[in-house]
């Protein structure tokens, strides 16, 4: 078994056709930002407190009312049958089996009721969208998960056009080999390929308003990185936020996500969630320090999956839970409430 992240990043590699490998790890333009959100971790370092008698931790938490095991989710990613052959369907198991919400992407290579069925009835599900310009497509999608028993919406809201990204030029990868399809889409669109995804440029507060008339699902909005559109987050009603710069593979040179946590963190009073950058459980620790109620991963599921299918994302989640005890235990935190902002300080490399 690999024992980190890192080493099962290089399994994949090792397992997948160029195409898809760099389709995963690959960012927008020089791939700055990819870089950057592991590297702004690094700058922060933990200061630990001892003494303080706490032979077990606790590391449970509640996301949007739901009880999980530890503060870390399944960030939305895309194409999980580029991975494995199971997809998304195994990647529910392994979610279901950890106790921890999964956010299934519109672009999943397996349906949202699939991917439901295939978690059963321990799977803490949310979905991800982009709002489209047919908005009775949206329309649509937000039934079927809520007729999947998804407890929450994610909207994507950094994407108002597709980022460039190089290594899937060169590779001429610009939508799913035969035979794979973006299954939400697919009987809604042409063919249900990636081209029938829209990125809509002129969507607005307006949009996010509509959205919310058409659910009684808490919506979490994926992608805001400065205070002002936080706050104009929480007064148009949404519920959550995912401090995100979409892994780096939208628009390059943004500021890392971690560094935009405590500002957003201080500005609202609704759960923020951060992605991008996430390798260990240090930086789970950092995170939840700076102000987070959990992170998502995205890169590191989908290399579990590539290595060792549903196993592999069980034991990518598992590294993380022990490595993420192991720091509380270090730092002297009982529990996720523990976690203060003194444990953590900036050094400037």
């Amino acid at each position: 078994m690999p024992f980190s992240v890192r080493e099962f990043e290089a399994l994949a590699r090792d397992r997948l056709p160029r195409y898809a490998y760099d389709f995963i790890a690959g960012g927008a333009d020089d791939e700055v930002t990819v870089r950057a959100n592991e590297r702004a971790f690094a700058r922060l370092r933990l200061l630990p407190r001892v003494l303080r008698g706490h032979a077990n931790r606790d590391l449970s938490t509640t996301l949007l009312g739901s009880e999980v095991t530890m503060p870390v989710v399944l960030s939305p990613t895309a194409f999980h049958r580029l991975a494995d052959p199971e997809g998304e369907q195994a990647t529910a198991r392994a979610a279901a089996k950890a106790g921890v919400v999964m956010i299934a992407s519109m672009a999943s290579t397996v349906s949202i009721g699939d991917i439901a069925k295939a978690g059963g009835a321990d799977l803490v599900l949310w979905f991800q969208a982009y709002i489209q310009s047919d908005i009775g497509i949206t329309r649509t999608l937000i039934q079927r998960a809520e007729d999947a028993g998804c407890r929450a919406l994610v909207v994507t809201v950094d994407s108002p056009v597709f980022g460039w990204r190089e290594r899937d030029n060169h590779n001429d990868f610009h939508d799913l080999p035969p035979g794979m399809h973006c299954e939400n889409m697919r009987d809604l669109a042409a063919d249900g390929g990636v081209r029938n995804i829209e990125m809509v440029p002129e969507l607005s507060w307006d949009h996010i308003d509509r959205v919310a008339a058409m659910t009684d699902l808490p919506i979490v909005l994926k992608g805001v990185l400065h205070p002002a559109d936080a706050m104009a987050a929480v007064e148009h009603g949404v519920s959550g936020l995912l401090v995100s710069n979409h892994g780096g593979r939208q628009l390059d040179t943004v500021v890392a996500a971690i560094d935009a946590v405590a500002d957003i963190a201080a500005a609202v009073d609704v759960p923020v969630l951060v992605d991008g950058g996430v390798r260990r459980g240090t930086d789970v620790v950092k995170a939840l320090a700076l102000g987070a109620r959990a992170v998502g991963i995205g890169r590191p599921v989908l290399w579990g999956l590539a290595a060792r299918g549903e196993e592999g994302v069980t034991e990518v989640l598992e590294l993380l839970r022990a490595e993420t005890d192991r720091a509380f235990a270090f730092c002297g935190c009982a529990s996720v409430d523990h976690v203060a902002r003194d444990l953590v300080r900036e050094v400037r490399c």
